[in-house]
């Protein structure tokens, strides 16, 4: 899944951060929610999904006028003549021409719109997970299909003797929200329980709190 796009990793990271610095409590998504988002797939190689910094062009047929290249802010939205501004980030091309001729068919009639991207500077970003807490060597590094938790904690150098590794959690975008997972690595790594060693998705992230002393 989609799993949102370059700002929307961003804001979940400094979140992250934010909640491991206050040593708070974490609420975890509803079980069903969860589920849905465990099993979601890699999106297509062969779908684009837009991001923050994704310069697109956006072509009205027969309307030069409404025609328009604008390059999607970091809070995910573009602005489109007479749309205004529109959710972009998370969305394929085709998903936001449609979504661009919705807001249009108030003004035309069966307005026909086209999006091409320019420039894509949100992958490169987006398409890594990431582990940050109390581990050895906290990293984010390019995503590869069936990477798992396990393989994360063990990039990162293993967790450090002051983690509490039955806490982590895995931070997942999906359905345009961040979905949050309970990880127990202890089980993992040391029961060798594998249920909940999770198959990644481009843009997780996985936290490892600290004890609480």
């Amino acid at each position: 899944m989609q799993l949102l796009r370059r700002a929307t990793a961003l804001l979940l990271i400094v979140s992250v951060t934010a909640v491991l610095g206050a040593c708070q409590s974490v609420s975890y998504s509803d079980s069903e929610l969860i589920e849905a988002a465990l099993k979601a797939k890699p999106q297509s190689l062969e779908t684009y999904v837009l991001g923050p910094g994704d310069a697109v062009s956006v072509s009205v047929w027969r309307n030069p006028d409404l025609s328009t290249e604008t390059t999607i802010r970091p809070d995910g939205k573009l602005s489109s003549p007479l749309v205004g501004d529109l959710l972009a980030a998370g969305l394929s091309p085709e998903q936001l021409a449609t979504a661009i001729e919705d807001r249009l068919s108030v003004y035309l009639k069966e307005p026909k719109v086209s999006v091409i991207v320019r420039n894509s500077n949100s992958y490169e970003f987006t398409n890594r997970v990431r582990i940050t807490g109390a581990v050895n060597n906290p990293q984010s590094i390019p995503y590869k299909e069936g990477v798992t938790i396990l393989d994360l904690v063990l990039s990162a150098g293993g967790m450090t003797d002051f983690a509490k590794g039955g806490s982590a959690i895995l931070y997942r975008q999906f359905q345009q929200q961040t979905v949050v997972i309970p990880v127990d690595l202890e089980a993992i790594m040391n029961g060798g329980d594998i249920r909940a060693n999770y198959r990644l998705l481009p843009g997780d992230v996985v936290t490892v709190p600290e004890k609480v002393l």
